[in-house]
């Protein structure tokens, strides 16, 4: 069974995804490297079979109309996020480990800025990189720390549910997009009306969800959110691109009004094995602030690069960093 070999290739390999493709070999990805095994076939039969087992009718139907499908599932003892997709060679599946024990934030070498951020009762605390760089997890070991050390609501809106937490010193609700909620924008909004104090916001990728996130961290929110851009300066813009050309001064206002941080990140391959974080940071100034108002996206770069007293560091500083101390090539 299918099942039966993602248990094995868990178990025997420290993966972060199995790549599936209908009478295709089964493929890993092991620090950033692909690893196929071709004496293992994976038949159109088995792929279609795990699906009907793990699947609810309404994600049939889903993944026949529709030709993909996010979704969450357990393969006992594990957990994944995978993505169901047809190809050229039939039906296909990524799926992606998700680490169940969600990490300190001092084990994941966050700056000490972020920190700082998450102390705030209200703002925007933005997380960005590409898929696969490690997102979800420092959102997962943020919202833990508040979690751990303070008396809220927290509320998390996500696609899928990832990390699974457990009430501590708050209360936690956790809803998932598909499942709980029919869309980000709805849970949100919904949100506002839960008495919450920290909301989560796993994808921010459309103008209501942004509208709705941008005014809940100015009303006296923490929102954390998260969307694929690859700097600080490319995701204030993205932010505002997403409003028509009429409402770009109130966005920008907004936007500068609640902004607290923003991290950007990347996994990189660690000399002698492993990956490692690299991190550029961003943080809500009053330099920063006054450029995002003035719409001077272009000035931000160089801000980050004078910006060092203020917890603010470039990309391109950081990875020379950890090229000087031997970590990375």
């Amino acid at each position: 069974m299918l099942a039966d070999k993602l248990i094995q290739y868990t178990n025997d390999y420290d993966l972060s995804d199995i790549h599936i493709r209908a009478n295709q070999p089964l493929a890993i990805r092991v620090n950033g490297e692909i690893m196929v095994f071709k004496d293992d076939i994976i038949t159109q039969v088995e792929l279609e079979q795990f699906w009907k087992s793990v699947l609810t009718k309404k994600q049939l139907v889903e993944i026949v109309n529709n030709r993909d499908l996010d979704f969450a599932t357990v393969v006992k003892p594990y957990r994944y996020r995978a993505n169901a997709y047809y190809t050229s060679y039939g039906p296909s599946m990524v799926l992606r480990k998700i680490v169940s024990d969600i990490p300190e934030m001092s084990k994941l070498g966050l700056p000490t800025a972020v920190n700082d951020a998450i102390k705030h009762k209200s703002g925007l605390v933005l997380v960005t990189g590409q898929t696969g760089s490690g997102k979800s997890t420092s959102l997962a070991a943020m919202i833990d720390q508040i979690n751990s050390h303070r008396s809220e609501n927290i509320i998390t809106i996500e696609d899928p549910i990832e990390f699974v937490h457990k009430a501590k010193k708050s209360i936690i609700s956790q809803r998932e997009v598909g499942k709980d909620t029919g869309s980000f924008a709805r849970a949100l909004k919904s949100a506002l009306r839960q008495d919450p104090d920290v909301i989560l916001v796993g994808e921010m990728r459309d103008l209501e969800t942004v509208s709705l996130a941008l005014t809940a961290a100015e009303t006296g929110h923490l929102v954390f959110g998260t969307l694929h851009a690859s700097g600080a300066a490319s995701t204030i813009t993205r932010i505002l691109d997403v409003f028509p050309p009429a409402q770009k001064n109130l966005a920008q206002a907004m936007l500068a009004g609640s902004i607290r941080m923003v991290l950007s990140q990347q996994l990189l391959k660690k000399k002698g094995g492993g990956r490692i974080a690299a991190f550029e940071i961003m943080t809500g100034t009053l330099a920063v602030r006054n450029l995002i108002r003035e719409g001077k996206m272009s000035s931000v770069t160089s801000t980050l690069q004078t910006s060092a007293k203020e917890g603010m560091i470039t990309m391109e500083k950081y990875l020379e960093g950890l090229k000087e101390k031997g970590l990375i090539d």
